[in-house]
């Protein structure tokens, strides 16, 4: 059994995880027979109503909202460390480019939440693989541009000038297939960077994404 963690930004895809693919990344998981193990960082946010794609003035904590989907068995980000785990997740939402680094207000000039900056550099280092959906791969291109790495958010142009500016490689993509760099063990799939993808084609790009994941771990 491989243990695989999985880092969530929140719950609902205005403002934390994308739910959708968050469900097929870890139902392909656990078909493949991963134990999953969720973390979130500890921090509050502005809080999204869905229903109108406006902000309420109120604020989430992002490890609460996690535990939505986490049926409650989630910890603290600052409690991951890649010594315990075979391989790494970033499941989409626009929680992974506003909670996980600022990449949706500042583009190519974002930073990276420092201990996804950690984490990712731990597991790259050890040679771990790195699965990342929708708009998480700029979380890699953050990280590992410098070392070229290879990913795709699908065909947004304007988004994949801005990774390419980090150094990191942008592949077009179609929303049921995924992008490989075999060099840095990264696995990366567009899903609802194509907004009006059907759930069924971006399950199966994150199952394909997943599977070749777990074979690298």
């Amino acid at each position: 059994m491989k243990n695989i963690a999985v880092v969530l930004s929140g719950c609902g895809h205005q403002d934390g995880a994308e739910v959708t693919e968050t469900v097929a990344a870890i139902v392909t998981l656990s078909q493949l027979g991963a134990a999953i193990n969720y973390f979130a960082p500890n921090m509050e946010v502005n809080e999204v109503n869905h229903l109108v794609g406006k902000e309420t003035g109120q604020k989430r904590n992002l490890l609460v909202e996690g535990a939505r989907i986490a049926r409650g068995k989630i910890k603290d980000l600052k409690e991951l460390s890649e010594k315990h785990f075979d391989g790494l997740v970033f499941p989409g939402g626009k929680g992974a480019s506003l909670n996980l680094c600022d990449f949706a207000a500042k583009g190519a000039k974002a930073s990276l939440h420092p201990e996804v900056s950690r984490i990712v550099m731990e597991f790259h280092r050890e040679s771990k693989p790195i699965a990342a959906i929708c708009i998480a791969p700029v979380l890699l291109a953050l990280a590992l541009g410098k070392k070229n790495v290879e990913v795709t958010i699908g065909n947004d142009k304007k988004t994949s000038v801005e990774i390419e500016k980090l150094g990191a490689k942008h592949i077009d993509c179609p929303v049921d297939d995924f992008i490989t760099d075999r060099n840095h063990k990264v696995v990366t799939t567009p899903a609802y960077m194509y907004g009006n993808a059907k759930p069924y084609d971006v399950f199966l790009g994150i199952q394909k994404t997943i599977r070749e994941f777990y074979e690298m771990a």
